[in-house]
């Protein structure tokens, strides 16, 4: 029953994709690309590519909006990395340049960077600003995601 599925954002051709609960997501493909849905790297998401991963993926979606100019940003990157592996796939992990997409940054009031949001069903569920060390990032990303 295609209710029961799990519905995740292909981050390589965006389509969304219906995953049977009793598969194990990280070996699940794109219907459409063939391409791996999962690989353990963060998705660069600008525009409309945001808001398709953040309204049409049924699994949170964890974005670290950063800049390249960002010293703080630079350092938190290997902690948001590991984070991906260890928690993928029961969370999508984006990363989203505030200098490539000012207005996705401006949409939320992200006035620092790094800054953590987290989105569940299209709905900002939490944020918090300031880089975090793998394990805090962790624990706050698993209160969150269940």
């Amino acid at each position: 029953m295609e209710a029961d599925k799990i519905k995740v954002v292909c981050p390589h051709c965006e389509a969304v994709n219906a995953i049977p609960p009793d598969r194990p997501a990280q070996a699940a493909k794109c219907g459409k690309c063939h391409k791996a849905l999962f690989n353990g790297s963060p998705v660069d998401l600008l525009g409309q590519r945001f808001d398709r991963h953040i309204t049409r993926s049924d699994i949170p979606v964890v974005v670290d909006f950063w800049a390249t100019w960002c010293g703080p940003c630079r350092a938190m990157a290997p902690s948001f990395a590991q984070v991906t592996i260890a928690i993928e796939p029961r969370a999508r992990f984006a990363k989203v340049d505030i200098d490539k997409a000012p207005e996705l940054a401006a949409r939320y009031g992200v006035q620092g960077v790094p800054a953590l949001l987290i989105f569940k069903n299209g709905r900002l569920v939490d944020q918090r600003s300031g880089a975090l060390p793998p394990s805090a990032l962790r624990q706050w990303v698993e209160a969150h995601i269940g």
